[in-house]
Parts: C-alpha cells; structure tokens; sequence
C-alpha cells in the first residue's frame, strides 16, 4: 500500500488558521479525496480528526472520498472513511454507481468485504 511521506507536513498546514482543509486545488481535488484516491491511509486519518473537515464532501465531477477509495482498492481508507459517522456508503458517484459496485467491478475482494462486512 502506498505510503505518504507527507504526514509532518499536512499536521503543519492543518495546525495555520488560513489553512482549509475542505478547499479544493485547482484539479477541483479537496485534500479527503486525493488521500483517499492516492491510498495515503495515515494523511487519511489527520484531517478527518479536524472537526471542520468534511470526509464526505464530494470532488467536482468525481463522486466523494469513499468512492474513491473503494474505486483504488485501499482497503484501509475505506475502512477509516466508513468509521466516520457522515460518511454514507451507499451514496453514488457521478455516473450512479456506489463505492461497492465500483470495488466489485475491478475486482477488489477486500474492498467488498470489508463494506459487507
């Protein structure tokens, strides 16, 4: 599993009053979604431990964290972001499909588990 070396980094940021964590960059990409899509299961628990982080936030035009998540096969994002209490699994991407249709459709037997689980 891809690891981020960038852990001190994003605590830092996080820590400056002018830092939002829920701000898109210019991909349209807000900081949950691309730590869920890249499988950085370590940058993906600081920011949800923020109280003004919104795990659940959809991405322009590519669905939310968990679908991203459960579309990459990394298994332990998806099971911090379903230990998240606004986190609905069943919510669709952009083209209707769920986290789980998406995990079931590449092939990610871990990823399905553990959202049957």
């Amino acid at each position: 599993m891809p690891q981020c070396g960038g852990e001190g980094v994003v605590k830092i940021l996080l820590g400056r009053e002018e830092v939002n964590p829920n701000s898109p960059n210019r991909d349209s990409r807000t900081p949950p979604f691309a730590a869920a899509e890249g499988g950085h299961e370590v940058v993906s628990k600081i920011p949800l431990g923020q109280a003004e982080v919104t795990p659940d936030k959809p991405d322009s035009g590519r669905g939310k964290p968990l679908v991203a998540a459960a579309t990459g096969g990394h298994e332990g994002v998806v099971k911090i972001l379903l230990g998240q209490e606004e986190v609905n699994p069943d919510n669709p991407d952009h083209d209707g499909r769920t986290p789980l249709w998406n995990a079931a459709f590449n092939g990610y037997e871990g990823v399905v588990k553990i959202m049957l689980g």
